[in-house]
């Protein structure tokens, strides 16, 4: 599962603000041809050639609806074989798990989060983004013990909180304090992995947790309050849509996989998009897939889960400006010792023509 996680260092940093006005509107061609690395891959923008330069292909991706969903319906629904595509999946259990085997080569083209992508890059790993797959920000929240009397956000200062010290749901709890004016520096924040914070707000140690998916929906389930995640609040006097983390996950390839095979990834991008518009427009048929896929959870759950994620393909401001965000935060903890700009980890070129397609 992805797990969000950015590092450990000073949990309060602060985190950049997100300004967004731009909402979910498509980003202009301009940002578009910025995003590419500056050397298109051979056959890109042409009609020399259209077959595919491969047909065996492995795709790394999660066990959950965070990363995968479109890349498990994608499989399932014969979308890959569409394209004359013989895919392989190697699904792991925990998004972290990818980034090692990006960087040593294994996973060619794989799907993960915003946060693999730019450590990688920081850490000079040729690897870039060709595919935004869903706004995940919903996924990373904030809940309460039952018995936890919140009547406004003001009383969550001197609560005890469970967290994965220097997590990314930092950045919505940070923005969520600065935009209600709730001082940080009096909570108590107990570093403990989801599981132990399960564990911990089941028995009353700890006042909240905050983590993501699918341990969010675990503890609702278990009688937790929600109180708000990175694009919604339940906060009392606060309710409905917020800005207060930007978070995706997305589908990349190496650089060099991108170079040798730019027809074999247009059709790779065209079966995703299938994939997500049937997600989309058949959401009990996806839930079909999913609760398949996924046997450790409830198909009530799953179905909770995938309605918390913004499934779409769409190159957005808001991709960018989080990224761009979550960047800052992960140079604040100490997790990068650099900061990459977002078009030396993204080339939207391919997903471009497959969307004029």
């Amino acid at each position: 599962m992805s797990d969000g996680r950015v590092g450990e260092s000073r949990m309060l940093k602060k985190a950049k603000r997100v300004s967004n006005g731009a909402g979910i509107a498509l980003v202009t061609a301009a940002l578009l041809s910025a995003c590419g690395n500056g050397n298109e891959p051979a056959g890109v923008g042409t009609n020399e050639s259209s077959d595919l330069e491969t047909t065996d292909i492995t795709l790394y991706g999660v066990v959950d609806t965070q990363v995968s969903a479109q890349q498990i319906v994608a499989d399932k629904m014969g979308f890959f074989e569409d394209e004359g595509l013989n895919v392989t999946n190697q699904i792991v259990q925990s998004g972290p798990d990818i980034g090692p085997l990006i960087a040593s080569g294994d996973a060619q083209a794989s799907f993960e989060t915003t946060i693999t992508n730019i450590t990688l890059k920081a850490s000079n790993v040729d690897n870039v983004i060709v595919a935004p797959m869903a706004n995940i920000s919903g996924t990373q929240a904030v809940i309460a013990h039952p018995d936890f009397e919140v009547g406004s956000a003001k009383d969550l200062e001197g609560a005890t909180i469970g967290m994965v010290q220097g997590a990314g749901v930092t950045i919505a709890l940070q923005n969520m304090a600065d935009e209600l004016g709730v001082d940080l520096d009096t909570v108590n924040f107990i570093n403990m992995s989801p599981t132990d914070q399960i564990a911990a707000l089941d028995n009353g140690n700890i006042d909240l947790m905050a983590a993501w998916e699918p341990w969010i929906t675990t503890g609702v389930e278990q009688g937790a309050t929600f109180l708000f995640s990175g694009n919604v609040s339940e906060l009392p006097g606060a309710e409905g849509e917020v800005d207060w983390m930007q978070y995706y996950s997305t589908f990349q390839v190496t650089e060099e996989f991108l170079e040798e095979n730019p027809n074999t990834v247009k059709a790779l991008l065209r079966a995703l998009l299938r994939a997500t518009e049937y997600i989309n427009e058949d959401r009990e048929g996806a839930l079909d897939i999913m609760d398949e896929a996924i046997q450790h959870l409830p198909r009530e759950q799953i179905a909770e889960i995938m309605e918390r994620n913004e499934y779409s393909m769409d190159v957005t401001e808001d991709l960018k400006e989080g990224s761009d965000v979550i960047s800052e935060h992960l140079l604040n903890m100490d997790s990068i010792n650099q900061q990459p700009e977002f078009e030396q980890y993204t080339n939207f070129s391919l997903l471009e023509e497959v969307l004029a397609e």
